[in-house]
C-alpha cells in the first residue's frame, strides 16, 4: 500500500472549552485523522512566539501528526468554543492571529510538489498572507493531485468571490446543511432542494467529488453518476467538534487505500460517530476503525 502525504493547510489553534483548552482547527484535525489510516499526514500553519504556540508544539509531539509549523511575530490563534446541550458548538474566533498570516516557505514550496492532497478551507483565507499562501501552495502541487475545498462557513469569514475561486482551484468539495444553504444563496442557484444544489456545484465547477454531511440525518457522497447514501449511527455525543474533518480524513485516507467510494463513505461515518463520544477533535481512532 502506497502511503500518500495529505496536507492540512491553513489554521492550527487552541479550541479553548470553558473546561478547558484543546488542540484543534480544521485542516489540521483533517490531516491527524487521514494519518490514521497510515498516511503522511502534514498540518502546515503558523504560531506566535509565545506559551501558547510552544504548548502547540508539545502537543504534536504526542500526535501521529507531521507539521511545518512557522514561527511569526502574531499571537498563536485562539478560538472560544461554547457547547450547547446537543453538542453543537458555538464559536469567538481571535482575530490577526498567526494563522492569518502563514508566510510561503522554500520549505512549503517542497512540500507542496509532493502533497497527493491537500485540505483547505474559507477561514485560512480571511487574511491576504494566509491566502496568497495557500493559492501558491495549490499551484505548485503535482498535476494529478486531490485539492479538498473543506467549506467550512464561519461566521462573517467569506464572500461569495472568495467561495467561487475556491471552487475553481478544488476537485473536491465538503460541506454540510447548513452550508449547502448559505451557498445556495451566496451563489444565486437556482435549486432549493440539497441534492440539487450540490449537484449543480459538482457541475458548474467540474468537481469530482461532493461530500454533503447532513448531522443526524445521514450523509451523501456524490461522483459523476455515483450517489453514496450512509445513515448516521446514534451515539452518546460528548461533542461535535472536529466531527466533520474526522470523516472527511477518513473517507480520503479510506478512498486512497483501495476502497471503494460506498466503502471509504461508510468508514467515515463510523470514524466521525466516533469522534462525537470523544471530547475534542483529535482522539485517537480504536484499532477497528482504522484497520
Amino acid at each position: 500500500m502506497k502511503h500518500h502525504t495529505i496536507v492540512g493547510l491553513g489554521e492550527i489553534l487552541w479550541d479553548v472549552f470553558p473546561q478547558g483548552k484543546r488542540l484543534g482547527g480544521a485542516p489540521a484535525n483533517f490531516a491527524f485523522h487521514a494519518s490514521q489510516f497510515g498516511h503522511r499526514g502534514v498540518a502546515v500553519s503558523a504560531i506566535g512566539k509565545d506559551k501558547a504556540g510552544q504548548e502547540i508544539m508539545e502537543e504534536l509531539k504526542h500526535t501521529t501528526l507531521q507539521h511545518l509549523i512557522c514561527e511569526t511575530d502574531y499571537p498563536t490563534g485562539t478560538v472560544m468554543v461554547n457547547v450547547d446541550e446537543r453538542g453543537i458548538p458555538h464559536y469567538e474566533i481571535t482575530e490577526n492571529v498567526a494563522w492569518d498570516n502563514i508566510p510561503f516557505t522554500p520549505e512549503m514550496e517542497q512540500l507542496a510538489q509532493q502533497t497527493d492532497v491537500v485540505v483547505f478551507g474559507s477561514l485560512a483565507q480571511r487574511n491576504s498572507v494566509s491566502k496568497a499562501t495557500i493559492h501558491c501552495f495549490l499551484e505548485t502541487m503535482p498535476a494529478h493531485s486531490l485539492k479538498v475545498f473543506d467549506i467550512n462557513l464561519r461566521l462573517h469569514y467569506y464572500s461569495r468571490e472568495l467561495v467561487e475561486e475556491s471552487l475553481r482551484l478544488a476537485n473536491i468539495l465538503k460541506l454540510n446543511d447548513e452550508e449547502v444553504k448559505l451557498v445556495a444563496n451566496l451563489l444565486e442557484i437556482p435549486h432549493t432542494d440539497e441534492i440539487e444544489i450540490c449537484n449543480y456545484l459538482r457541475t458548474v465547477y467540474r468537481l469530482d467529488i461532493v461530500i454533503f454531511t447532513k448531522g443526524t440525518d445521514g450523509s451523501y457522497v456524490f461522483r459523476g453518476s455515483e450517489t453514496s447514501f450512509q445513515p448516521t449511527p446514534l451515539v452518546q455525543v460528548a461533542d461535535t467538534v472536529g466531527a466533520g474533518d474526522s470523516f472527511t480524513g477518513a473517507f480520503i485516507g479510506s478512498l486512497l487505500n483501495g476502497k471503494t467510494l460506498s466503502e471509504a463513505h461508510r468508514r467515515a461515518t463510523q470514524v466521525a460517530a466516533y469522534v462525537c463520544t470523544q471530547h475534542g477533535a483529535m482522539p485517537l481512532l480504536p484499532d477497528e476503525l482504522r484497520r
